[in-house]
């Protein structure tokens, strides 16, 4: 009986107690599925991420390196090509050019073209999109951009505290309880379907997909002009074999949901970027193929 009590019933109160909180925190009218996303899937996802991972730390250190210089490049391959939209599209432009679908998108395509020590690969990027997607992202979106501002619109979100306890975890060797592991992997789990679930009310809501200047430019930066940069950066960093392929396939990925999320908390241009997010999504089905067909020849 005990047994059932910790291994069944503990995992199941405690994905319950995470609504409560959430109960006690919003009120009825505030309490929208973006706000459970935000609040309490993503952070599970972060953590259980993390705490997965099997890529050793000089594998880290060489795909860190790439990504941030990649993604530094294509913030200002974006920021000049913004100026050709209205400024009102120009930050949902620079943020749908710099943070890719590297999550429920990226992780399965890596299994599949790269098998399990590309899915490897790709956790850590992973890791480190959510990095800049929850920094890069309130950063573009708030209402100001003081530095006090942006590190209050940073730190208030629950991500940053779970990632940071997932690696100081990790480098203490610290192995959460069973139950603790098996409730926080459901609830990351559940991101994954929930988060296109909202992009789809969204987009239910708005009735067509937006094809303007805004639209298309985001999506030429992210499907067309991102993987070439990747690659020739991270071949300048010194990216070889599975890490240069694992990178350039993580780079050619559409833009990323939580783009639209953080956009829809912070009601910044949210209509257009969801239909950056849809359009990139559908295009990536040609765009993602070709990549695939010649990452062998990048091995």
């Amino acid at each position: 009986m005990l047994s059932a009590l910790v291994n069944v019933m503990l995992p199941v109160f405690l994905i319950a107690g995470v609504g409560f909180l959430l109960a006690r925190f919003f009120t009825i009218d505030q309490l929208s599925l973006n706000k459970v996303q935000l609040y309490a899937l993503t952070p599970a996802l972060a953590f259980s991420s993390i705490m997965q991972s099997t890529v050793s730390a000089s594998n880290v250190g060489q795909l860190a390196m790439g990504y941030a210089a990649s993604i530094g490049t294509l913030g200002l391959v974006g920021a000049l090509l913004a100026r050709l939209v209205p400024k009102v599209n120009r930050r949902g432009v620079m943020a749908s050019a710099m943070l890719g679908n590297n999550g429920n998108f990226g992780l399965p395509i890596a299994l599949l073209a790269l098998g399990q020590p590309g899915l490897d690969q790709a956790i850590v990027i992973f890791m480190f999109a959510i990095v800049v997607l929850w920094t890069v992202g309130p950063a573009m979106f708030g209402r100001t951009l003081t530095l006090r501002a942006v590190a209050k619109d940073i730190f208030r979100l629950p991500v940053i505290w779970t990632m940071s306890a997932a690696l100081i975890f990790r480098l203490l060797g610290v192995q959460l309880p069973t139950p603790v592991t098996v409730a926080v992997d459901m609830v990351g789990d559940a991101s994954i379907p929930l988060i296109l679930i909202a992009l789809g009310i969204q987009l239910g809501y708005s009735k067509k997909i937006l094809v303007n200047l805004p639209v298309v430019i985001s999506v030429a930066i992210k499907l067309l002009i991102a993987p070439l940069i990747g690659l020739g950066i991270c071949l300048l960093v010194g990216l070889r074999g599975l890490e240069l392929q694992s990178m350039v396939l993580a780079l050619s990925m559409p833009t990323a949901v939580n783009v639209f999320l953080i956009a829809l908390e912070y009601d910044a241009d949210a209509e257009t970027i969801a239909s950056t997010v849809a359009a990139s999504t559908l295009i990536s089905l040609l765009t993602i193929s070709i990549v695939v067909a010649n990452l062998p020849a990048l091995a």
